[in-house]
């Protein structure tokens, strides 16, 4: 069988897994009887089941990931539309893969905290350079007046991916939308933006 078709199988059997267990029960050997594979075969694609996990939830987010670096490259967009595209195909993500019934359902607090840094971890590392080079191409096209364009985008992130996916800090969807505001309020004083012109980055709490 192809590797890549193995690889997924892997990953498919995991998320199977997920549906009656929860993370902490589930060994390498359940997921190598479910994929129908060696459980030697396993350790050649991941070196542990945390590794697999991680290469669940960066598989779930991969779309979004690959849309993102796709708008980094349309220049004919304005910067701040990009990245609300950007941040809306990344919530999108977020909602299916947390309100799947082997998360929802099945995982207990902790470990649903568990998959969150991952994806706090994941989203950060894979966005982060992908949003600071739209906001330079702001600042080259003079649209954006910012003079830490890395920094900008790291904190963008860090506010838009703990405060949607309300793991880490449950909040409701009153305080978070506030959060959101605070958020445009402050990048458009801080990128020489008119009050009121990024409101179109609020993104529907539902």
């Amino acid at each position: 069988m192809p590797a890549q078709n193995k690889y997924n199988r892997i990953l498919d059997a995991l998320m199977t897994l997920l549906e009656d267990k929860n993370i902490k029960s589930i060994s390498v050997s359940d997921i190598a009887h479910t994929a129908g594979i060696a459980k030697g075969s396993i350790y050649y694609y991941f070196s542990s089941k945390d590794a697999i996990i991680e290469a669940l939830v960066e598989r779930s987010y991969a779309s979004s990931i690959e849309t993102a670096k796709q708008l980094a490259k349309k220049t004919d967009i304005p910067p701040f539309t990009r990245m609300a595209l950007i941040f809306q195909a990344c919530r999108n993500s977020s909602l299916e893969f947390l309100r799947q019934k082997s998360v929802s359902e099945t995982t207990n607090v902790k470990e649903k905290s568990m998959l969150h840094h991952k994806y706090l971890n994941y989203i950060v590392s894979e966005l982060k350079p992908v949003l600071a080079k739209i906001i330079c191409q702001g600042i080259d096209s003079r649209e954006i007046s910012f003079d830490y364009p890395e920094a900008l985008a790291e904190i963008v992130l860090l506010v838009l991916t703990v405060k949607l996916d309300n793991t880490l800090i449950p909040s409701s969807p009153e305080e978070i939308e506030q959060t959101i505001l605070g958020l445009i309020a402050l990048l458009e004083k801080g990128t020489d933006n008119p009050k009121g012109s990024l409101n179109f980055l609020t993104l529907p709490m539902g």
